[in-house]
């Protein structure tokens, strides 16, 4: 394989939701970022998939970013408690 694969991707970026404050290289599809994905993540040791969907993009040093807001509706259910949160 040649050619410059970074430029076949994007930063993921989590704003809210139980992955928030994280960060994902993903590929473009197309030339073009996903408006939605799912991610599996393990929340007190249980896989659950959470759903997020793209709110906009823009460029940090030359790399597309997209930030994604968290759909809780359609994500599996996850409780969290800020008062046990050590």
């Amino acid at each position: 394989m040649s050619g410059d694969t970074a430029g076949a991707q994007y930063v993921a970026e989590f704003i809210d939701g139980p992955l928030e404050g994280e960060f994902e290289h993903r590929i473009l599809i197309s030339g073009k970022p996903e408006s939605r994905v799912g991610m599996v993540a393990a929340v007190d040791g249980l896989e659950s998939l959470f759903w997020y969907d793209a709110i906009d993009e823009h460029h940090v040093n030359g790399q597309l970013r997209v930030r994604f807001r968290f759909d809780a509706g359609d994500s599996d259910p996850v409780e969290f408690d800020e008062d046990n949160n050590d």
